[in-house]
């Protein structure tokens, strides 16, 4: 594993590299190799004639690097950093992952989208109505084939076989579900002693445990158990097995440092999507100029503040944005820099959270790709 410095402190959005080493080409290379594979492809995955793609969500590069004594499987694996997708969001990034695709492309363009009127929160499927899977159909939301129409297994918790994300960005696959790690082992070592090619499988313990605790010893010991997780697997599957290990995103430790929208700024909008670190305002109808003037003036010393038409025109998103993907954005991002987070009363949970992503920082942006051939 080489190594790599804390990316944070930065004074320009970092964007990903959409046509190269971003997890939305990961599956592609993986199931539809080319003669001269990508240079960012460790090279145990290079022709490999069976792979697990094990996605551990949260597991930042700049983290991992910084813990490299914690991760020893991890960090003797070959490979780097590659970058995942604005926003640096879970529903985003596996959706990019799975359908091999933009988030432009796919239209998850973040973890709360605005449809038609209403703000759904994509990992519930939820609007303030409550479960949306009958009113907002997932294949309304997403329609691309998962892993490029190949229907293989999917190895993930079992409450989320029926759940409306996985219905959008999974659409297809066939789901093994697991409710304890151990499971998630015992299924992967099973599938790929019955001969699958390629297994997926998707572990979100460090992620749970950013939010809650941030990014101190809860967060290493979380490291450190889903490390002891990977080198199960490697030690499950038949010998010649590649495991190829990325994310969907890395972690900044907000704290303390939370902030309300202002109110000259909150008197142009009209209700909010996107989170935390990539708050979308909705203008009040003939208000956008002055939102975002009111934005600049208020916010700007702690977030990028950019139109919707900025983001699309920059490539945010991709270099292709569909109507309808362009349809679910709001009117001004607040897209947070350092370690600032915009709080909104409708975007809460069951506990404070603590470790934050979705921003435009290289520690949100860059994940690892990495693989070991059993």
């Amino acid at each position: 594993m080489r190594g790599g410095a804390p990316g944070l402190d930065v004074d320009v959005p970092s964007l990903p590299d959409y046509e190269g080493a971003c997890v939305c080409n990961v599956v592609p290379a993986l199931l539809d190799p080319t003669d001269e594979p990508p240079p960012w492809l460790p090279a145990p995955a290079v022709d490999a004639d069976r792979v697990v793609l094990l996605v551990l969500d949260g597991v930042g590069w700049h983290q991992l690097v910084e813990r490299r004594h914690l991760a020893p499987t991890l960090a003797a694996m070959a490979g780097g950093a590659i970058q995942t997708v604005l926003p640096t969001t879970t529903a985003t990034a596996l959706t990019s992952i799975a359908t091999g695709t933009t988030p432009g492309e796919h239209g998850v363009v973040g973890y709360r989208i605005s449809v038609e009127g209403e703000v759904l929160n994509v990992l519930r499927w939820s609007t303030r109505s409550g479960d949306a899977r009958t009113a907002i159909r997932p294949s309304t939301i997403q329609s691309i084939p998962a892993f490029l129409d190949q229907r293989p297994p999917a190895v993930t918790r079992a409450e989320f076989s029926t759940s409306g994300f996985s219905g959008a960005h999974l659409a297809g696959v066939r789901f093994r579900g697991w409710r304890m790690a151990s499971s998630l082992v015992t299924e992967i070592r099973m599938l790929t002693a019955a001969g699958e090619p390629f297994v997926y499988a998707y572990y979100d313990g460090v992620d749970k445990v950013a939010h809650e605790y941030g990014l101190g010893p809860h967060y290493d010991a979380e490291l450190a158990a889903a490390d002891r997780l990977v080198a199960e697997v490697l030690d499950a599957v038949p010998r010649g097995t590649t495991v190829v290990v990325t994310a969907d995103h890395g972690q900044v430790d907000t704290g303390d440092d939370l902030h309300q929208l202002d109110g000259e700024v909150l008197g142009h909008v009209g209700w909010q999507s996107g989170e935390a670190r990539f708050r979308w305002l909705h203008a009040r109808s003939g208000r956008s100029g002055a939102l975002l003037e009111a934005a600049i003036a208020k916010h700007g010393d702690r977030a990028w503040v950019r139109t919707r038409d900025e983001i699309v025109d920059a490539g945010w998103f991709g270099p292709k944005v569909s109507s309808e993907a362009r349809a679910r954005l709001g009117d001004v991002a607040l897209v947070a820099r350092g370690t600032a987070a915009f709080l909104e009363p409708s975007d809460s949970g069951p506990y404070h959270l603590i470790g934050r992503h979705g921003s435009a920082t290289p520690a949100e942006l860059d994940v690892p790709l990495l693989a070991a051939r059993a």
